[in-house]
């Protein structure tokens, strides 16, 4: 037990109360050994590390040990530090193999970029004693915008009629935030559906987690835009759909599938959701199509992408009967 974290957090923060005290960690380079009860410091700053962030999926926990939750002693915030963590691998889109990578400086840049922009998470970036680019990020009150999308109460067509334009608004406030990215030489990089969040009190949508880079000569935003029209595509089916889960939801519909009704990017993935509910306006479905293994043609800008999109909410809005 460490009497220096012991008597910081006595001294900043006398009224929390704490199981352990760990130790004071200058350099985050050993991020494993850093954990509660232990306190962070960077640039006279100090931060008490409660737990370590998880990626949850299929109600299983990913944990993110180089992301850690935590309160910052001399203010009270709760904040999330993101430290070093260097990893490469490979994605496959079609027959291409795309490159990717995480990258703290291009993150730190994002995070200047945004700063005061609403549809953007907020941080700075600091260097530890070693130099290990550390990022100290705000907490989004909110909830992730897929799992408020699929908690909504309604049927598919009611859901797709009432709640699905002003989503969709919405949404493509949040893809003009990713053309401001491009628009700078910057790409968002990772962006998938656990990365769009829905503040509670505004309702504003938020992008996190932007330390993902890849190098995608022949379409330097395409992974970018490959990420929009897959969460369109959750938005507008409010859920993936996959052979193995159609059964379940659509027992009562003999639905014939082709290799061309799914997704290039996650070839397990329906794109072709009209097949499954009719009503759906062609026209938003030939966006879909877009993203599917039989697409001829790719949008290469957000501006192409939001160009078909937006004509789809005031279709979905007359077919649905709404002013």
């Amino acid at each position: 037990m460490s009497k220096e974290v012991q008597e910081l957090v006595k001294r900043l923060r006398p009224g929390l109360s704490l199981g352990e005290y760990g130790k004071v960690y200058d350099d985050t380079s050993e991020f494993m050994k850093i954990s509660y009860g232990d306190v962070i410091r960077l640039e006279g700053q100090h931060y008490l590390v409660i737990r370590d962030e998880a990626e949850r999926s299929f109600g299983i926990e990913d944990p993110k040990y180089w992301v850690k939750r935590c309160i910052h002693l001399e203010s009270g915030e709760r904040k999330i530090l993101k430290l070093v963590f260097y990893e490469k691998f490979s994605l496959k889109l079609g027959d291409i193999e795309i490159p990717c990578f995480r990258s703290p400086r291009k993150e730190a840049r994002i995070l200047e970029l945004v700063r005061g922009d609403k549809r953007f998470m907020q941080g700075v970036s600091c260097l530890d004693s070693k130099g290990n680019l550390v990022r100290i990020l705000d907490v989004v009150s909110g909830k992730r915008l897929d799992h408020f999308v699929f908690e909504i109460e309604k049927g598919h067509k009611e859901y797709f009629f009432q709640d699905l334009p002003a989503i969709l608004e919405n949404f493509m406030d949040s893809c003009r935030a990713i053309k401001f990215l491009h628009d700078h030489g910057e790409i968002h990089g990772d962006i998938r559906r656990d990365h769009l969040w829905r503040e509670y009190k505004s309702g504003q949508y938020v992008w996190i987690d932007f330390d993902y880079a890849y190098e995608f000569e022949e379409s330097p935003f395409g992974l970018d835009i490959f990420g929009l029209g897959s969460l369109l595509i959750y938005l507008a089916g409010k859920q993936i759909y996959t052979e193995a889960n159609l059964q379940h939801i659509m027992a009562d519909k003999q639905i014939e599938l082709e290799e061309n009704d799914f997704s290039l990017l996650y070839k397990n993935r329906i794109v072709n959701l009209k097949k499954l509910f009719p009503y759906i306006p062609r026209e938003l479905n030939l966006v879909f199509m877009h993203f599917s293994q039989g697409a001829e043609v790719f949008y290469e800008t957000v501006d192409e992408f939001l160009y078909d999109l937006e004509p789809c909410i005031e279709l979905i809005r007359k077919k649905g009967g709404q002013p």
